[in-house]
């Protein structure tokens, strides 16, 4: 029984999170190690929606993010403009208690008019 209870616990836990996660990481893109095509379809069908996409990306994932918003502007949706570039640094924690200091990028596209 104690076992049902973690996953329902852990349920919960979920759906406070979403209820707490602000709208604007709705129509954002998450950049990371799954192939390029995979982030410029999720972009693009987040742009013809009509609205703002914010393509995020950390560390090494950060070229990969230039990437997926250059092939979007220059071969799916000629239209789409860069509305803002965010550059920062994040600090996590590793393992072993050190902290890191990590880059990360959010690259914020408007939809073709």
């Amino acid at each position: 029984m104690p076992e049902e209870n973690t996953e329902v616990k852990e349920v919960k836990e979920v759906k406070e999170v979403k209820k707490r996660m602000p709208r604007k990481e709705e129509n954002s893109v998450f950049v990371g190690r799954r192939p390029t095509m995979n982030y410029v379809m999720a972009t693009m069908m987040i742009l013809n929606k009509g609205v703002d996409c914010t393509v995020k990306a950390r560390g090494r994932a950060i070229s990969h993010a230039v990437d997926v918003c250059e092939i979007l502007r220059n071969r799916f949706l000629k239209g789409t403009e860069y509305k803002g570039i965010t550059l920062s640094t994040e600090q996590l924690e590793g393992e072993n208690g050190q902290t890191n200091n990590v880059s990360s990028i959010e690259i914020v596209l408007a939809p073709p008019k």
